[in-house]
C-alpha cells in the first residue's frame, strides 16, 4: 500500500510541476495563449492517470487486497506506471518542439503510442487481480444457516 501512495504522491508533484513548466515556458518563448500545444496535457495524464487512478487503486487495495496476486498486481504497477511516464515524457518532449517551433518525428508518435498500449495492458492486468480479489472476497463470505 505503502508503494501505490508514494506513487500517486509522486504523480501528483510530477503533475503540478508540469503545469508550472507548460505555463512559463510557453510564456518565455512566446507562444501565442490559446494554441494547442501537447504540452498542456502532460498535466493532465500525470494529474489523473498517475495521481487520482493510483489513489482509487490504493482504496480497491485497502477493501480487497488485490496484491494478494503479487505476480499480477507488481505486472500491473510497472506495466501502467511505465506507460504513464512513457506517454507523458512524449507528450512533454512533442509539446516542447510545437513550442519552440520545430518539427516533431514519427518515431515521438510511435513511443507515446507504446505508452498508451503499457498504460491499457496494466489496466486489464489491473482488472484481472481485482477480479481474483472480488472473487476470493465473495468467497470468504459464508452465508449462516437459518436457525429453525
Amino acid at each position: 500500500m505503502k508503494k501505490l501512495l508514494y506513487a500517486s504522491f509522486i504523480y501528483m508533484l510530477a503533475g503540478v510541476l508540469s503545469g508550472l513548466f507548460y505555463r512559463e515556458f510557453t510564456k518565455l518563448n512566446g507562444f501565442p495563449e490559446g494554441q494547442f500545444t501537447q504540452l498542456g496535457l502532460a498535466h493532465t495524464h500525470l494529474l489523473i492517470l498517475g495521481f487520482v487512478v493510483l489513489l482509487i487503486v490504493l482504496l480497491f487495495e485497502k477493501v480487497f487486497t488485490i496484491s494478494d496476486s503479487p505476480k499480477l498486481f507488481r505486472w500491473f504497477f510497472w506495466l501502467y506506471n511505465s506507460g504513464v511516464i512513457l506517454t507523458s515524457a512524449m507528450l512533454i518532449v512533442h509539446g516542447s518542439l510545437t513550442v519552440l517551433g520545430l518539427e516533431s518525428s514519427a518515431m515521438i508518435a510511435g513511443i507515446a503510442g507504446l505508452g498508451h498500449m503499457l498504460v491499457t495492458a496494466g489496466l486489464i492486468v489491473l482488472f484481472v487481480a481485482l477480479r481474483r480479489a472480488v472473487v476470493r472476497s465473495s468467497a470468504a463470505v459464508v452465508p449462516q444457516a437459518v436457525a429453525a
